[in-house]
């Protein structure tokens, strides 16, 4: 039964509870319109396997926000919602990309939101190309359905009048052959190094520990 359905009828209720109604009945709609696609996710989610316990709590964690918030892809989500970004690679050289967020102030990989959409990996590659200007970034290994390589839930702090809240993190490996065509548009973060992976994972405090997992596991996939 839907839990707006379990609430009194709507002449009975308070004003509290008409805007709980409310909010329910919206959510029922998130869930009739996305039910499949949030079901897909979650099957995608339980066959990864995580490389160690923060990624297996996380994923854990991302199945139930998801089973309690069918609004999760999108911003209006109050607790967070999902996010897709990759680690860029060039497999020629075992050189990774790293950008310099200019409003968390640390070296990242680049990504972005999913508003409404399903297609994680696309998402991470229309980012990926956005911010960094490569032309001829696909997904690597190149895969007719790529999957995620590692799920990672964070908290982003407060900025402006956006409270803090969850990123659901899906993420992916994308590579070029043309690393020298690094061109970052406008109004994105401009501060980008080419590093080996050796050199990347020695930056110590300037990525955090979930960057530096993602960047094993993208070294695993350039060393085969």
């Amino acid at each position: 039964m839907p839990r707006h359905a379990r609430l009194p009828l709507w002449r009975d209720q308070s004003p509290d509870q008409k805007l709980e109604t409310l909010r329910e009945l919206i959510l029922d709609l998130y869930r009739y319109q996305l039910g499949g696609a949030l079901a897909d996710i979650s099957a995608m989610l339980a066959a990864h396997q995580p490389a160690d316990a923060k990624e297996a709590r996380d994923i854990q964690r991302i199945k139930a926000l998801i089973a309690e918030h069918p609004n999760i892809l999108n911003m209006n989500c109050e607790i967070g919602h999902i996010t897709a970004s990759a680690a860029i690679v060039h497999p020629a050289s075992g050189r990774t990309l790293l950008h310099f967020h200019k409003r968390l102030h640390r070296w990242l990989q680049v990504g972005g939101h999913a508003d409404y959409e399903t297609d994680f990996a696309q998402v991470a590659l229309r980012e990926a190309r956005e911010e960094t200007g490569l032309p001829d970034l696909v997904h690597y290994p190149p895969a007719a359905k790529p999957a995620p390589i590692d799920f990672d839930v964070h908290t982003i702090p407060v900025s402006g009048d956006i409270p803090q809240h969850l990123h659901l993190d899906f993420r992916y490996a994308l590579a070029t052959k043309q690393p020298a065509a690094l061109a970052p548009v406008q109004g994105e973060s401009t501060r980008f190094r080419w590093l080996s992976f050796a050199e990347a994972l020695d930056l110590g405090d300037d990525i955090d520990d979930s960057l530096r997992r993602l960047l094993r596991k993208a070294s695993l996939l350039v060393a085969t």
